[in-house]
């Protein structure tokens, strides 16, 4: 049996520990249990929550000197100390071979510990750039849902901790098994790990004297960057000046990823066909709307739409 223990801290995160707890702990009659699920805490006792309400863990430190897998679920802040202890006891984890996990800010946690320094990782697109500032030796990926290392797996935000779980259990036991706790869980049974974060929403429609709004509802033209320039009545050098200025991106990369956003909404909320989303989104076929899809979200259209479907 595997044991995956779950290090909690105060103020835990309630969410993400149940993430943890539903792919790996929940027993579910109809499903093989391959999993031993524990938690423990530097100090046992009770640990105060996120909710409000303080949760009583009995375990100490001692209970990763036998985890097959180690997960931080979250962490309760992102300046949180690690502990010489905690970290003597992760790296002694780590380094008789145990799986060591975050889910989002979890990963200020494993950071700490130097066992990213070198490697890629994730975390909620909201905390990437303080991620890679405190920790300028990790090569920090804001736009992916995990990354697995096989020795260590870290992932974006609370959400995105289910799909590593899954992951998980697919490395461990196989897709079917996987889709079989997928389904029971209602959850779309496999997202891949490059699959692009959700975006955060565009910057308000005054951010370019009202261009963004006037672009957005023109998405379906052949609209390009001049177009753009001419309706502010600015050289196109000068929107991309402004561009860079006040969003941090090209007018040209600005459009391509509001085009992409729009055709994950109709991915998501429609059946039209991906020709159908292609126009309408102004990318004007089906390959040239895979090829920037794959780009930009790091998967195709059609597993995209499957992900929003009941395996």
């Amino acid at each position: 049996m595997h044991r995956v223990v779950a290090l909690v801290t105060p103020v835990q995160p309630t969410f993400e520990l149940g993430c943890a707890f539903e792919v790996f702990g929940t027993v579910r009659a109809e499903i093989p249990q391959h999993y031993e699920f524990e938690v423990c805490t530097e100090t046992p006792g009770p640990v105060p929550t996120t909710a409000g309400y303080a949760m009583s863990v009995t375990r100490g430190l001692s209970a990763l000197a036998s985890a097959d897998t180690v997960l931080i679920p979250g962490w309760s802040s992102t300046e949180t100390p690690l502990s010489d202890r905690v970290r003597r006891a992760l790296l002694r984890a780590h380094g008789r071979g145990a799986r060591l996990v975050t889910i989002c800010s979890g990963v200020f946690a494993l950071a700490r510990t130097g066992l990213l320094d070198g490697r890629s990782a994730t975390t909620h697109w909201a905390r990437a750039a303080e991620l890679a500032a405190q920790f300028p030796l990790i090569r920090v990926e804001p736009d992916v849902l995990y990354v697995d290392h096989g020795d260590v797996a870290t992932s974006a935000g609370a959400g995105a901790g289910m799909d590593l779980c899954l992951h998980l259990v697919r490395q461990d036991h196989g897709a079917a098994h996987a889709a079989l706790i997928a389904r029971h869980m209602v959850m779309p049974p496999h997202r891949e790990g490059g699959q692009a974060q959700y975006a955060p929403p565009p910057p308000p429609s005054d951010a370019l004297d009202g261009l963004l709004e006037w672009t957005a509802a023109r998405l379906g033209t052949s609209l390009s960057v001049g177009d753009m320039a001419a309706h502010l009545n600015v050289s196109p050098r000068t929107l991309a000046r402004r561009f860079t200025d006040q969003l941090g991106t090209s007018p040209g990369a600005w459009l391509l990823s509001r085009r992409v956003i729009e055709a994950r909404a109709l991915l998501e909320d429609t059946e039209l066909p991906v020709d159908a989303i292609a126009t309408r989104v102004g990318l004007t076929s089906a390959v040239n709307l895979r090829r920037r899809f794959r780009n930009q979200v790091g998967t195709t259209p059609g597993a995209y739409r499957r992900a929003f479907r009941n395996s």
